[in-house]
This record gives C-alpha cells, structure tokens and sequence, in this order.
C-alpha cells in the first residue's frame, strides 16, 4: 500500500494533483486508512505514471481518459488508441508550424537590432500596427 506522498515521490506528481485526478476521474477514489488516509495499490501508481506520461506528452484529459478506458481492454484492436495519437500528433505539428511563423515574424520585427530611438523602432510598431507583420501569425 503507498500513501499519496509515496505516490507524489515516485511519479513526480504533486499531491493536489493526484487529489484532481481523483476528481477528474482518471484515478479510482482510493481505500482509506482508519485514520482517513488514503491508500494506494500498485495499480493506482502504474496509472498515474501512465498519466504523467501522457501528461508530459500534452493530450489532454479526455484523451487521457479515453486511453486508460481502452487500457482496460487488452484483447481489443488498437485503432482508437492510434487514432487519438494520430489526431494529437496532428495537433502538436500545427502547433509547432504556428511557433515556426511566430518565430519568423519575431525575427523580421527584431531586424533593426535596436539602431533607431524608441520613436523609430519597429518592434513598438509593428506590435501597435497589426498591418506592418509579414504575415498571419
């Protein structure tokens, strides 16, 4: 049996975050001690590092709900597992094509590497004119 501590220590999980969870639903609600603390199995520290996994890859919730529902079936096909990673992936390359144009529009409006007065600067600008940008960010 582990205690929330012993979970928060082998997971890297802070407790009020395994208390929402709990909430979310992701996490069984535990059994508790004669002293109402809570009390853990192996199962419920293998689901939180699954969690924190997933968590450190950025699906949400849901997605992480979805997927531990699908855990629980391990006969089945892995279609909709794949099709929530497939769908996140998707996410995280659109995500990373928006920061590649922020990145590039920062760039341009940084060129003047600080030769003109305040009055002059085209970073206050640019970030005042909307129309001066290059591009859709």
């Amino acid at each position: 049996m582990y205690t929330i501590g012993d979970l928060s220590r082998r997971t890297g999980v802070k407790i009020p975050t395994i208390r929402y969870y709990e909430q979310m639903g992701l996490l069984a609600a535990p059994e508790r001690s004669e002293g109402n603390q809570r009390r853990y199995e192996k199962r419920e520290l293998e689901t939180l590092a699954f969690i924190r996994h997933a968590r450190d890859l950025g699906l949400s919730i849901e997605a992480i709900r979805d997927l531990l529902a699908l855990s629980e079936h391990p006969e089945r096909p892995c279609g909709e597992a794949d099709r929530i990673a497939t769908e996140h992936l998707a996410s995280v390359r659109e995500k990373i094509a928006q920061l590649r144009r922020l990145e590039h529009e920062l760039e341009r409006i940084v060129a003047c590497h600080g030769d003109h007065t305040i009055g002059d600067c085209y970073v206050i600008r640019a970030l005042a004119d909307h129309s001066l940008c290059g591009n859709e960010h």
